[in-house]
């Protein structure tokens, strides 16, 4: 598999509101804000994606609940990368 580039990087956050001060209030970045609380944009030169991810959504992502399950490690932020041949991913890492 050959990745071209990061598409996308996300911050995973348990306060979408403190990290909004932070990286829209006080670093001025030009975030959207979506009704279910994600935050991003694709206008932020030298990054394909940039967002704010509530942890919420992730934990739906994963295992189809809102709440992040105690036991599991808490996700910090999520990278997407662009590959040159995606049924690559599908098959998988050939040794």
């Amino acid at each position: 598999m050959e990745v071209q580039f990061i598409g996308s990087v996300a911050v995973i956050t348990s306060d979408p509101s403190a990290s909004r001060g932070l990286y829209v209030d006080a670093h001025g970045l030009p975030l959207a804000i979506e009704p279910d609380g994600y935050l991003h944009s694709e206008d932020i030169d030298g990054s394909g994606s940039f967002g704010i991810r509530p942890l919420a959504h992730a934990a739906q992502a994963c295992f189809v609940n809102p709440e992040w399950p105690a036991d599991r490690p808490v996700p910090q932020a999520s990278i997407e990368f662009e590959v040159t041949d995606a049924d690559r991913v599908q098959a998988g890492p050939r040794n």
